[in-house]
């Protein structure tokens, strides 16, 4: 409610994909059944995840041809649905993607950091997990750096996705669909705890 007014927030507007597509950059927000819905608020730990991946799979992929980008770009899931992941990877081989405007050709992999909210963790690994399945997405990962765990999901002949992959820590060298990629999970729990995990207090706020 806005302080000051009498005026009612207006009635929330249904929103078909390209209208979604067309709003502002700043204009957060994922589409559900033409309603935007708000997103996460991640934090510098989740940050710090996507950054470090981020430069990993590209050091790797774009040597070989392929493409990786980082949130924001916005995938058209289905009739009705928009998604935005944390990370977007098309591996080498793949068709010409349009440089403007909704992406409609599934991602290889897709990535999501898993934020410490009980609805961000179902939203990631059930919600999430059922529209890039029925997008088309062959992998998926979930890495939790609260958990401190990365999951690879692999799409299976029934839709669904089934566990590929689960590592804690170490150097990972045969990541599934990904033939040459190492992963070396200590260093990016080292760079994760390069950070004051310790829980915000009152003085903090401001």
């Amino acid at each position: 409610m806005r302080v000051g007014s009498t005026t009612p927030d207006p009635e929330p507007r249904c929103l078909s994909l390209e209208e979604w597509a067309a709003l502002p950059e700043d204009e957060p927000g994922e589409l559900l059944d033409g309603m935007l819905v708000q997103e996460e608020i991640p934090d510098l730990v989740h940050e710090t995840v996507v950054a470090w991946l981020l430069a990993t799979l590209r050091a790797w992929i774009r040597p070989r041809g392929g493409l990786v980008v980082g949130s924001e770009l916005k995938l058209a899931v289905a009739r009705r649905r928009g998604r935005k992941a944390d990370l977007c990877a098309w591996l080498p081989g793949h068709a010409r993607l349009r440089g403007r405007g909704l992406v409609r050709v599934p991602p290889d992999v897709l990535v999501e950091v898993v934020s410490r909210g009980p609805s961000d963790g179902r939203r990631d690994r059930v919600d999430k997990a059922a529209d890039y399945a029925g997008f088309g997405v062959r992998w998926y990962w979930l890495v939790d750096p609260e958990r401190r765990v990365l999951e690879v999901l692999a799409l299976a002949d029934d839709g669904r996705y089934e566990p590929a992959l689960s590592a804690t820590r170490g150097t990972v060298g045969a990541v599934p669909g990904c033939p040459g990629l190492t992963l070396d999970l200590d260093g990016l729990w080292a760079e994760v705890d390069e950070l004051d995990l310790s829980e915000p207090g009152p003085d903090d706020a401001g």
